[in-house]
């Protein structure tokens, strides 16, 4: 299989047309440039995983099609302050779907309408009711000019409703992370992630509308993912937006999963550069202490060492049958120090964002 280490500059399908892994697409690049043509079931999993954040509070909206479920979620997290000095308030939403009804993921980013040289694969995403009751929700993904706009609704378990209209720009130049991740012909993940991208927009829950981006604080993550799984996977993901040292970074970091495969899905996003990481991390934490500091840790170089201090876990245990989701994924801090592409080192300082550790079975 090719080098899975060379960049990539023009437009690939993923697969052949037998369904297996081209290996034309193994490789990572600075923008979107894949075509998820997946056939059929066969442990293919795809889905949009965005979370816009604020010093104060995020929104997280998921879009998911595991093949004989369909997951759509909406998760709010409000707390008081970048030290986390008092309990944050949580409230999630999440609907199910067997066998994906109503859910349909395009082949490539949802909502880019050909933004990034794909055509127009990249069409909107729309699930749910429009007046979500009960335990349904509505998540809509919708391309626009300079960006991707999100909007969502559901009735939160205590009641209230909850509304989220939220943009997230995509400058122009501006670089994301997308890479094949190869375990061998028939099991490959291909995911985009996207850091550091300007939000704004406003989260209303009940009668109270929390803003997005009124100082220009506001920040939105993409994952984006589509491949063909193993049954069973033990996973790590880190990631953060904001202004540190005098420059706009995002950092990228993922860890277990693509350990062998002979590339990682690690980055940095400097002011809007990408700065690529081809070595594994060194994760070091506590399960059973989640809250207490991880560390983070390029074990070759010096291009990042960081430590992140959680101050909220949003715990999942989760056993249904086919599905089985053991997650803690935290939310903190991000201090330390990074070094991108051009040898200058950033000093990184109460970077908002989280970290997490995921074993599922699906």
């Amino acid at each position: 299989m090719a080098s899975s280490d060379r960049e990539l500059t023009a437009p690939v399908d993923l697969c052949r047309p037998d369904g297996r892994l081209d290996p034309a697409a193994v490789g990572w690049s600075r923008r979107p440039l894949h075509r998820a043509n997946l056939h059929g079931w066969g442990r293919t999993k795809r889905w949009e995983y965005w979370c816009v954040a604020a010093p104060t509070h995020l929104v997280a909206l998921t879009v998911s099609d595991l093949d004989f479920l369909a997951l759509n979620s909406v998760h709010v997290l409000r707390w008081d302050g970048p030290a986390g000095s008092t309990r944050p308030w949580e409230t999630e939403r999440t609907s199910l779907a067997p066998f994906g009804r109503g859910v349909a993921l395009p082949e490539a980013i949802a909502g880019s309408k050909g933004s990034q040289g794909l055509g127009e694969s990249g069409t909107d995403v729309v699930v749910g009711p429009e007046r979500p009751t009960g335990g349904r929700v509505r998540v809509e993904i919708l391309g626009e000019p300079g960006g991707t706009r999100l909007r969502a609704r559901c009735v939160a378990p205590d009641g209230r409703p909850v509304e989220v209209d939220v943009f997230a720009a995509l400058p122009d130049g501006h670089e994301t992370l997308s890479v094949v991740v190869p375990w061998d012909e028939r099991r490959f993940q291909y995911t985009s992630k996207h850091t550091a991208r300007p939000a704004r927009g406003t989260l209303r829950i009940g009668d109270e509308t929390l803003a997005f981006g009124e100082a220009d604080d506001a920040w939105a993550v993409l994952d984006h993912g589509r491949g063909r799984w193993p049954r069973k996977v033990h996973w790590n993901w880190g990631a953060a937006s904001g202004r540190t040292d005098g420059r706009t970074l995002g950092l990228q970091f993922g860890g277990r999963w693509t350990v062998g495969t002979g590339t990682t899905e690690n980055a940095l996003c400097v002011d809007g550069r990408l700065t690529r990481i081809g070595e594994e991390l060194s994760w070091s934490y506590d399960l059973a202490d989640p809250l207490a500091p991880w560390t983070v840790r390029t074990p070759d170089s010096d291009r990042v060492d960081l430590v992140f201090t959680p101050f909220h876990d949003r715990r999942t245990r989760t056993e249904a049958g086919l599905l089985a989701n053991r997650t803690d994924q935290c939310f903190g801090h991000y201090r330390g120090g990074v070094r991108a592409e051009d040898g200058s080192r950033i000093a990184v300082h109460d970077l908002f964002g989280w970290a997490e550790d995921v074993r599922m079975r699906w």
